[in-house]
């Protein structure tokens, strides 16, 4: 039987699980469900439930998705609605036994977090302007006046602090993230309980007390933050941890230990491995290095994300890990000793806890996100969901061949996707595809665009190169090296696997990669003209303007680079160094260039001013914009523009090859 290939649209057909969450007493597993709507171009949520293994659907009138459990039985939940007020959060109380979901509470605020300290309060973190802080307690005809005057004010954005603007969030100049009391009983339910300039990190709520990191940002973004605790009985805040020397996140309380993930940059950047360490008596206390990344690191194309990486339960943490060119979960117990739970090729993408299982997503080689569900100790593996398997069903899927090679002193892998017609006809085309990050990994999971361009005939490359996560720091840290060490591995990846595949044609390989891989896309084609075609995505390619315009860029750019900072010669002469702009005319291949107008974690640009360097040297090029959408394009944005990006690029491809 002939097997199906497998198109750009059937995006339009896959499902994505999201935020795994377990009633308090564990019987009840709910989660989120994305499925793609072409007429809207947007995704549409629905929950559902997992009870003894079934899975059963709760809602679908409104996009929904999930906030937290407020007790056994009842759910409370967001509804993504037309006629939603901007800047208001409107949450809905659901019983997950029937019935209609009903309002719970409109807050004046964007609510980023909510957890309950007691039967009638709530620990909130949310959105505020640091001009207007008190914002929030307008009435709500005072609020739709202001924004009839500002609407005939025109359209104004002024910007006095950095990052102005956060990709995803869009323009975020003058917003705090501030702490809120939520009491249910009282005539004024919401109180402000940190400053106007200060900005909430993390937050927790144990023994009724609430425990957050932040710091006051004025007009300049402070990588590090403090610890505090608050108690809503006494309204007494206690400074736990004052020094700011780390970076702190992931608060937890374990054995009345209040622990936390931290790291001070210093040997490693701002991509460092944190320590889990315990806050006590003023000073952050190591207690453990875990030598790897406690969430997944693997990249792909079929989830749409939002769950939980690490969750503590009892007194053991749960995590999830990135093991070399996977993800896999690992637990700590009592003494902090690491137990393997599960370990096995693909991605793991969120997991979530009770006192007896482990619900968990995974993708494989040849299966798209499910939901599976494991005993504590990882024994007893069962698959819930079955959403994906039909729009798979006959398709042909390559599986992902290891190639082993050396670099320098790395040894190293990759995988090779084949073509169902390989090694029948004549030599077939190829592309090499460099993942983001760089700190991320590619893994054996199913990737939906590698297929796609199998489909088409290509055989596709792909492979973890220094920089890349799931090794130790010493590995991943390639700061003042990019463009070297790299795209050493990178070429000599390419010849290993041309010379073990000779169905390969070595003359119509092509080459992408977006974010850090745009910047390798960049590097490629003004160091080699190996390469028939490239297609450069999100891109950076001048270190110095990035440094300048992107929402990380003033510590990002110079910490990867292996400046000192931003200003004088030297910092200068060194991020020029690393700029693939700067050898832009030394460019003879076809490039194509895919970015985003509110992509400003590598803003446009840094595209532009590439392709308008070839343009200008008479190298074949064209840039495609999509407007509205931001870095996550290729993984989260609109499911037609998702798909017009795959066609642009594909088309390109095979321009260049057939």
């Amino acid at each position: 039987m002939k097997r199906k290939p497998v198109d750009i649209r059937d995006l339009l057909t896959y499902r994505y699980p999201e935020n795994l969450t377990y009633s308090p007493d564990g019987k009840v597993l709910a989660f989120s469900l994305a499925k793609p709507d072409e007429e809207k171009n947007n995704y549409h949520r629905d929950i559902y439930l997992i009870r003894k293994g079934k899975p059963v659907q709760l809602t679908s009138a409104f996009s929904s998705s999930i906030v937290f459990f407020k007790d056994d039985t009842h759910l409370v939940i967001r509804r993504v609605r037309e006629e939603s007020e901007p800047g208001i959060t409107v949450l809905y109380e659901i019983d997950i036994n029937g019935g209609e979901a009903k309002e719970w509470i409109r807050l004046p605020f964007a609510l980023n977090k909510i957890i309950r300290i007691n039967e009638t309060s709530y620990a909130l973190t949310g959105v505020i302007d640091k001009n207007d802080p008190d914002g929030y307690k307008k009435d709500g005809e005072t609020r739709k006046k202001e924004a009839e005057e500002k609407k005939k004010a025109g359209s104004v954005t002024v910007v006095d602090e950095i990052p102005y603007w956060f990709n995803g969030a869009g323009f975020t100049n003058g917003n705090r993230t501030a702490l809120f009391i939520l009491n249910e009983e009282k005539k004024n339910k919401i109180k402000r309980i940190t400053s106007a300039k200060f900005n909430v990190d993390d937050m927790i709520v144990e023994d009724g007390k609430i425990f957050y990191t932040g710091n006051v940002q004025d007009t300049k973004q402070n990588l590090y933050n403090r610890v505090f605790c608050y108690d809503p009985e006494t309204s007494k805040k206690e400074v736990l941890y004052k020094k700011e020397d780390h970076e702190i996140y992931g608060l937890m309380k374990l054995n009345d230990r209040l622990l936390a993930f931290a790291s001070d940059m210093k040997e490693f950047g701002v991509n460092e491995t944190p320590d889990l360490v315990e806050i006590k008596d003023g000073k952050i206390i190591t207690i453990l290095d875990p030598h790897r990344q406690l969430h997944s690191s693997v990249v792909g194309d079929t989830l749409l994300g939002g769950g939980k990486g690490v969750v503590k339960n009892s007194n053991e943490i749960f995590a999830i890990a990135t093991e070399e060119d996977r993800s896999v979960i690992w637990k700590f117990d009592e003494s902090f000793e690491k137990h393997v739970l599960f370990d096995e090729p693909g991605l793991v993408s969120m997991i979530d806890v009770n006192d007896e299982k482990i619900a968990f997503v995974r993708e494989t080689s040849t299966s798209l996100g499910e939901i599976y569900e494991m005993n504590k100790d990882g024994s007893k593996l069962k698959q819930l969901t079955h959403f994906n398997e039909e729009c798979l069903k006959d398709k042909y899927i390559a599986l992902p061949q290891r190639v082993d090679y050396e670099s320098g002193e790395f040894k190293l892998h990759g995988y090779v996707l084949l073509p169902e017609n390989y090694g029948k006809k004549k030599k077939v085309p190829a592309v090499l595809d460099v993942h983001g990050g760089p700190r991320c990994v590619y893994s054996e999971a199913f990737f939906h665009e590698m297929q796609v361009w199998v489909s088409r005939g290509y055989a596709v490359m792909f492979t973890n190169i220094p920089g890349s996560d799931g090794r130790d720091d010493e590995f991943a840290d390639i700061r003042g090296k990019y463009g070297t060490i790299d795209f050493d591995a990178l070429m000599a990846f390419t010849d290993k696997v041309l010379e073990i595949y000779d169905g390969i044609d070595p003359k119509k390989v092509c080459e992408t990669g977006g974010s850090y891989g745009g910047f390798m896309t960049n590097w490629i084609i003004t160091h080699t003209d190996r390469f028939c075609a490239a297609a450069s995505q999100r891109s950076i390619s001048n270190w110095i303007s990035m440094s300048f315009i992107s929402d990380i860029g003033p510590y990002f750019g110079p910490d990867q680079c292996g400046a000192e900072g931003l200003y004088g010669d030297e910092n200068t002469r060194i991020m020029w160094e690393r700029s693939p702009l700067r050898y832009a005319k030394n460019c003879k291949t076809p490039t194509l260039f895919i970015h985003s107008d509110e992509d400003y974690r590598c803003p446009i640009p840094e595209g532009m001013q590439m392709m308008q360097a070839l343009a200008a040297n008479n190298v074949e090029t064209r840039m495609v914009i999509f407007h509205g959408e931001n870095h996550e394009l290729s993984r989260g944005g609109k499911p037609l523009n998702r798909i017009r990006r795959l066609k642009e690029i594909s088309d390109w491809f095979d321009a260049h090859t057939k």
